[in-house]
């Protein structure tokens, strides 16, 4: 039941990053999904590392938000490196 919250936690992040990003991303629905779980990843590790939570504990939703859009802007520079 856990991985289920994860992944509807995961879609709710992505995309409400997606819509506070400017620009225009092609993504689906599973891709926004994966960003939204990998930006709770990325603000949980980065937020560890930076010490703003201690070992063992977890982003909460609006450090998964924040770790998506960390993500996008990434994603964007990558995109417009390759064109």
């Amino acid at each position: 039941m856990h991985i289920l919250w994860t992944i509807l936690a995961g879609l709710a992040a992505g995309f409400i990053a997606k819509a506070l990003y400017p620009g225009k991303e092609n993504m689906g629905w599973i891709v926004t999904t994966l960003l939204g779980i990998a930006g709770s990843f990325t603000a949980t590790y980065v937020g560890q590392w930076l010490h703003f939570y201690k070992a063992g504990e977890r982003a909460g939703f609006i450090g998964a938000i924040v770790g998506a859009l960390i993500l996008l802007f990434v994603y964007g520079l990558i995109k417009k490196t390759a064109k």
